[in-house]
């Protein structure tokens, strides 16, 4: 292939001349993709479009500064431009002590894994269509199911390759295909909607578009005849849907940069009960058909399965080499980046590891208690471990579902909340981020 076409080559070319330019390290990142993507409400197609896009992002260092171009014109003026661009910026930014790219002796090499992420089956957009009108069909089909606010279907690929003057160079490349509906039950102000979606890298792995559209009806209907409940601090029960986020608000306050910036309430925990005893949560890059999986980190280092909590103790930070470099420690290849930024600690495949406790078991002695099915709000407070969010759900009464419930909010602090954690044994990786149900003692719950 031509160093137009192929990627890596490209790339590779690319830190080339900005080491002959005067950089005195570099690497560039590349990616293309492409996308197609159905929208239709009612059976009435309202989008069908096919994306194809081309990006690529040059960093240079000269001393200890450091600058970053992108750019989707990959011709050779181009790029050209690109690596004189870059180098002027590195000569006038403040220095950065911390930043650089990694040692050769700290690249994984031509060996990394070879991941199952990516189907070679491209589907066409009368597939992706017929999945959205099965999808919506089934749960307009459902009765009390009122109106609908739209059915999608997507699929897109990418292409990623990265390459640095310390000799790494690699690639890797990714699929998706996705479902959704979301629909109304009821009519006017009694109305309810709720959806469900099915994402997956192979679309033989996507649930039957059947199932999706009667669970998003289901989901609906129930969500009927919704109250406020009493105030009261009780037991809260966060389902599988939203119980991930949990786990997302531990892994941004053991992210390295926070760490490093001393803004994270668990900066002075390493190595100490942070969750309850028997609580495990595990980051893996090489899951196979991982949503989120990848054979090497942003700057080029091995990465691989780590428990990051292990019987509720703290195990790790999430670490890139410039955090890393801050805290003294080395890198535990959580490096991320785009096209127009520098690398950034980040996870990849989470999930919290489950009990032996069902989810039935794991209400059925609450005699009063909030089962929560979705939250919003942005009120977590990472330097304090504050938690306050808006919730809808259902109430308990006596081991039971009693009725839905909206217009909630719940509080808490999260250092409390993660020394109470009961998981239960319904774990399913349906999401990047993956939980079974939770159940959290002693929260506040704001309602009547």
């Amino acid at each position: 292939m031509t160093v137009e076409t192929d990627p890596l080559v490209l790339i590779q070319d690319l830190v080339e001349r900005a080491l002959k330019a005067g950089a005195d390290s570099a690497d560039a990142v590349a990616g293309l993709s492409t996308s197609i993507s159905h929208a239709q409400r009612l059976g009435k197609t309202e989008k069908l479009e096919r994306q194809e896009s081309q990006d690529l992002g040059l960093r240079v260092l000269i001393g200890k500064r450091q600058a970053i171009v992108s750019s989707n014109d990959w011709k050779p003026d181009g790029l050209a431009l690109l690596v004189e661009r870059a180098i002027a910026m590195a000569k006038t930014v403040p220095e950065d002590s911390f930043c650089g790219i990694a040692d050769p002796d700290q690249i994984v090499g031509d060996n990394y894994p070879k991941l199952e992420m990516f189907d070679p089956q491209e589907p066409s957009a009368e597939t992706l269509i017929a999945r959205a009108t099965e999808t919506e069909d089934a749960a307009l089909a459902v009765a009390g199911i009122t109106n609908s606010e739209g059915a999608e279907a997507s699929w897109g690929q990418s292409r990623i390759a990265l390459a640095a003057s310390n000799g790494f160079a690699g690639r890797y490349q990714g699929s998706n295909h996705s479902i959704a509906v979301s629909v109304l039950a009821g009519t006017g102000t009694a109305m309810e909607s709720d959806y469900d979606y099915s994402s997956a890298i192979f679309g033989s792995d996507l649930t039957d578009p059947v199932e999706i559209g009667r669970s998003a009806a289901d989901r609906a209907l129930k969500k009927l005849g919704a109250r406020k409940p009493p105030s009261a601090k009780v037991p809260v029960v966060f389902d599988p849907r939203v119980s991930g986020g949990l786990v997302r608000h531990l892994t941004s306050a053991i992210n390295g940069a926070a760490i490093a910036r001393g803004t994270s309430f668990l900066k002075d925990k390493m190595g100490q009960a942070v969750m309850s005893s028997g609580i495990t949560i595990v980051d893996d890059p090489h899951r196979a058909r991982g949503l989120a999986s990848k054979p090497f980190d942003a700057e080029g280092l091995a990465n691989k399965r780590r428990n990051l909590v292990e019987n509720g103790i703290l195990q790790t930070w999430i670490l890139d080499l410039r955090a890393a470099r801050q805290l003294g420690l080395t890198s535990t290849g959580h490096a991320s980046r785009g096209t127009s930024s520098p690398p950034s600690p980040s996870t990849t495949n989470l999930h919290l590891e489950t009990s032996t406790v069902s989810p039935t078991d794991l209400i059925s002695d609450i005699k009063s208690g909030f089962y929560i099915t979705s939250v919003m709000g942005m009120g977590v407070n990472m330097v304090t471990g504050d938690y306050s969010r808006g919730a809808s759900g259902f109430w308990i009464e006596n081991g039971q579902i009693a009725y839905p419930v909206n217009e909630v909010t719940i509080a808490g602090n999260l250092m409390d909340m993660f020394l109470a954690m009961t998981p239960a044994d319904d774990l399913d990786f349906k999401y990047a981020t993956n939980a079974p149900t939770i159940r959290i003692d002693g929260m506040m719950v704001a309602g009547t």
